[in-house]
């Protein structure tokens, strides 16, 4: 059954005060997406895989942190990384 507005709402801001002061990539990337998926009522393994192999330009492998394909690409982040790094590595 689809979740109303209101329920994804309530998650999402439930979800946002959880992981507001998170810092660390390391510790917590996985735990962030699968909550994040969660607002939404979707399983993260039903649609999204974490460490993705993918052939870099260089001819060189390489991992996506999650990709659900066709649809979200992400390169998660620590706090006060370097965003720009993270947009050329995820192209």
């Amino acid at each position: 059954m689809p979740l109303s507005w209101n329920e994804i709402r309530s998650r999402a801001l439930a979800f946002s005060r959880e992981w507001e002061g998170e810092t660390s990539e390391d510790a917590e990337a996985k735990s962030f997406w699968d909550g994040f998926f969660n607002i939404f009522g979707i399983t993260r393994r039903r649609v999204a895989s974490f460490e993705t192999p993918v052939k870099k330009e260089d001819g060189r492998g390489g991992f996506i942190d999650l990709l659900w394909r066709g649809v979200l690409l992400v390169e998660h982040k620590s706090r006060g990384k370097d965003l720009d790094r993270a947009t050329r590595q995820a192209l």
